[in-house]
């Protein structure tokens, strides 16, 4: 099916002012919302509660989600210890990225040796580092791109390895190097079929495609079909290179977790043949003293949410602090990242409990009210709030304002502006949202985007993040921050319609406003699954803008640039298999403990001296 709607053609825009037009007259009761939204079944609305948590005088009746307690408990969290810390292991490890360095330095007249350990160390989760080296051998190989190249020359693996090394790394190369790669009738040739390292190599490199790169496009499409078959007709698939094909055909490397790739990479390598002992043996000491951090961390963000008592008293909303910590650690999960961690997991946590009070909680006239109390971001503003509501307005001022004061005593610059920005911003898109909700009103794809990209909270973990890393701050990047630049909404659009395909259906049979998929069944009158089809296409094309803004000369750094991209790609790890944000006990649970929990079990002998 051709893609009718492509993003560029959205118009997405971060200040429409439009107002949604509705169907019928409505008052905002619950029961109005469990009629036939235009043409929809009619999905059963949220169970009604009466509230008596808070004494306000009255007894509103108030929808629940039904959401269960967390089960990751906090005296749980604060007895993680981990035994991986200490000066021995710190030495040990000091010694073994030396080892790691003269290797590398062996390889350094062979680019094809130099790209496949640059590869290594990024899969093993090592190759922070050694980021100077990995700059300056990229460097010199994008230099030499089109001299010496012999190398390369008719090897679609090696071509395939370093196009994709140095597009991930933000070198511009064309895709017109693969055209040697095509048979005399413009198709990719068959003799290809018999080079599986060579087609997985290419399948790889394809998803670092911009829009109108077909040649990258055709690469895709075959290496998919030609490795599926591979994967079909093999009878032994527990070999390395089997494992790597299904893997990479279940989500392609570039839009994988960083860490859970890591934990996954280093069970395969240890399997391999070529496996360098040094290098496992760093990998895992390096994961296990990661976690230890990591574990840290999550001990310091839990003392700071059960001070808030936000889980204690709003019982209705998720209190998910271990999900939204394991968001932070996909999304920034180096040791350097201490403070972007602890802090993007209160923002998490934050977003979280005020995104089920619009969704769920609030009546119409109360979130009308928290709308206007964030916008003016004045605790006066309180008093006409009821009382969950002042608790949770609270909460968010003072964690806003402390992280604000931490630039301003470290960079000497006033940022809360910018902060409470981003706050009204997502409280708007969600009010809007609730006006659909309670008007049973089902918007077109693109009214749903213009505004679904915000209120999915990308905006606000990001603008918090580029504060949290970036040191010093640029003038010039603060003013493009303030209109959200392409970078921070693309990757509010992954995040969004991935969040769609995993958890759409149940929000709407728990009675919540339609999603994209919904929109788009609604306005082309498909089906589910060809309504799905077309998300997924649409998930395809904003990487292809993602991809671009990787490479283009930006404003931002390169660590702001990754924080961004790690976000989509955590996105779609955590709703890969459904809704692993508010359903805790399923492979979020199992993800959580082999990244926050288990230590790698290592060998035994005596750490070095």
């Amino acid at each position: 099916m051709a893609l009718e709607y492509r993003l560029a053609s959205l118009s997405i825009s971060s200040s429409s002012n439009s107002k949604p037009r509705v169907p019928y007259s409505t008052s905002p009761t619950v029961s109005s919302v469990a009629r036939t939204r235009r043409g929809f079944t009619s999905y059963p609305a949220l169970k009604c509660v009466t509230d008596t948590k808070f004494s306000d005088g009255n007894n509103i009746p108030r929808r629940s989600a039904n959401y269960q307690p967390p089960i990751w408990h906090f005296d749980y969290v604060q007895s993680l210890r981990s035994p991986f810390t200490g000066e021995p292991y710190a030495r040990q490890v000091e010694k073994l990225k030396e080892e790691v360095r003269v290797m590398v330095k062996k390889a350094e007249d062979d680019p094809l040796s130099l790209l496949e350990h640059i590869d290594i160390l990024q899969r093993l989760g090592l190759s922070y580092h050694f980021e100077n080296e990995v700059k300056s051998i990229l460097q010199e190989i994008y230099d030499n791109y089109h001299s010496n190249d012999t190398w390369k020359k008719n090897n679609i693996y090696a071509t395939a390895l370093e196009f994709r090394l140095l597009r991930q790394h933000g070198y511009w190369v064309p895709q017109d190097i693969f055209s040697s790669v095509k048979d005399e009738t413009g198709n990719f040739g068959a003799f290809m079929n018999d080079d599986i390292k060579g087609m997985l190599s290419l399948y790889e490199a394809s998803f670092h495609l911009v829009e109108g790169e077909n040649i990258l496009e055709e690469a895709r499409n075959f290496t998919t079909k030609s490795l599926e078959e591979y994967i079909k007709n093999k009878s032994d698939q527990n070999d390395s290179l089997s494992q790597l094909v299904s893997h990479a055909l279940e989500l392609p490397l570039h839009w994988r977790m960083l860490r859970l790739e890591t934990r996954w990479f280093i069970d395969v390598y240890e399997k391999r043949e070529d496996m360098n002992p040094s290098l496992l043996e760093l990998a895992k000491l390096d994961f296990n003293m990661v976690q230890s951090t990591h574990q840290e961390d999550l001990k310091h963000v839990s003392r700071w949410w059960r001070s808030t008592g936000l889980g204690q008293k709003l019982e209705f909303a998720r209190d998910r602090l271990m999900e939204n910590f394991l968001w932070t650690v996909g999304v920034a999960f180096e040791p350097h990242f201490e403070y972007c961690r602890r802090m993007s997991t209160k923002v998490n946590a934050l977003i979280t409990v005020i995104d089920d009070i619009y969704d769920v909680y609030g009546t119409l006239d109360e979130l009308e009210l928290f709308t206007d109390a964030v916008e003016r971001w004045d605790i006066n503003a309180m008093d006409q709030l009821p009382d969950y509501m002042k608790i949770c307005f609270l909460a968010l001022h003072n964690s806003i304002n402390h992280m604000a004061f931490d630039v301003l005593k470290e960079q000497g610059l006033h940022i809360i502006k910018y902060l409470k920005k981003a706050w009204a911003d997502i409280c708007k898109s969600y009010l809007r949202e609730a006006k659909w909700y309670y008007n049973g009103y089902t918007p077109t794809l693109k009214e749903y985007i213009d505004n679904a990209w915000i209120s999915i909270s990308a905006p606000v973990i990001l603008v918090h993040a580029y504060f949290f890393v970036v040191n010093p701050i640029k003038e010039e990047a603060l003013h493009c921050l303030e209109e959200y630049p392409s970078i921070i909404r693309q990757s509010s659009i992954l995040l969004r319609l991935a969040d769609d395909l995993g958890t759409s259906s149940d929000e709407l049979k728990r009675g919540d406003v339609p999603k994209s998929i919904q929109c788009y069944m609604h306005e082309a009158g498909v089906s589910e699954d060809e309504a799905r089809r077309h998300i997924k296409l649409l998930i395809d094309e904003t990487w292809k803008h993602l991809n671009e803004d990787r490479v283009a000369d930006s404003r931002f750094p390169k660590a702001f640039i990754e924080i961004a991209t790690n976000l989509s790609r955590m996105a779609q790890c955590m709703y890969q298999y459904g809704d692993g944000h508010g359903i805790q006990d399923r492979e979020t649970k199992d993800r959580v403990l082999s990244l926050l929990v288990n230590p790698i079990p290592v060998s035994q002998r005596k750490t070095r001296s």
